[in-house]
């Protein structure tokens, strides 16, 4: 946190954090107006990003059997819906049990400050260093960039804890989630080099058997992938560019029942 020059901290100002916001978070335009994507904390491999470019849910459960952020039900209205989540790492599901289940909005604005230098061993502080190593961190030294993640996600965590309070969080395997009808969004740790980043990582994964799961799902399933997934016949949803020139191409394998709302979007997507 900047110190003035008696020494003191002080808080960054709110045009100086909505700056902070316009830079960190995704934004669109709607009607002239500037709106945030919400994401209530920072995470590897998030869908925050690109949220916007899979199918509306069509049913009135939405389930994450890999929750993480849970980017896809946060999603514009997608809140509103009766989300369960399930979450197999338990330091990640403690910080949805917390949110759901505990947290109030004034507990969030008396979370202490970050200050860079510092160290902590909280895993809420550590998985904000947007690093896919977070996960095998047990202590981290605050950074620039930590200590301004954390002030912008406090904030967000006020602004939109109301959108979670009637949510479900389940700390177990994907295997154990309710065999319901719903829009199952599910988002494993990529097959390959791109999923060795989490505690539960794609060693651990039996990619065949995930693929017969996910086959016997009741409603529709919107299963994202890498470009390594090769256990269902995943379609290329978009190509994402990165650092130094290199791209990532981001796959879909879509199923439903009912017709969907974007049409003409996701027609060539749709597994018959």
């Amino acid at each position: 946190m900047p110190e003035n020059a008696a020494g003191k901290r002080r808080k960054t100002p709110p045009k100086k954090i909505s700056e902070l916001l316009k830079k960190s978070l995704h934004t669109i335009v709607f009607n002239g107006r500037l709106l945030y994507l919400c994401l209530m904390f920072y995470y590897y491999g998030r869908k925050k990003q690109i949220a916007k470019h899979y199918p509306c849910p069509n049913f009135d459960t939405i389930v994450e059997p890999f929750a993480g952020s849970a980017a896809y039900s946060l999603y514009q209205d997608n809140w509103k819906k009766n989300v369960i989540l399930i979450e197999k790492d338990p330091k990640v599901a403690s910080i949805w049990e917390w949110l759901i289940n505990k947290a109030t909005i004034n507990e969030i604005k008396n979370l202490p400050d970050l200050k860079v230098g510092e160290k902590s061993s909280e895993f809420l502080h550590i998985v904000h260093a947007a690093t896919k190593m977070a996960f095998h961190f047990k202590t981290i030294k605050v950074t620039p960039v930590l200590e301004r993640n954390w002030e912008i996600s406090r904030r967000v965590f006020a602004e939109n804890l109301h959108k979670i309070k009637h949510w479900q969080i389940f700390n177990s395997d994907y295997s154990t989630a309710p065999d319901i009808e719903a829009t199952w969004f599910i988002d494993p740790p990529y097959k390959g080099e791109p999923g060795l980043g989490y505690k539960f990582s794609s060693k651990m994964l039996d990619y065949n058997s995930l693929a017969e799961w996910a086959l016997n799902r009741k409603g529709e399933i919107i299963f994202c992938e890498g470009e390594h997934g090769d256990y269902l016949p995943f379609k290329q949803l978009l190509e994402l560019k990165g650092v130094a020139g290199k791209s990532s191409k981001e796959m879909i394998f879509y199923k439903t029942p009912i017709k969907p709302k974007q049409t003409k979007l996701f027609a060539d997507l749709i597994d018959i």
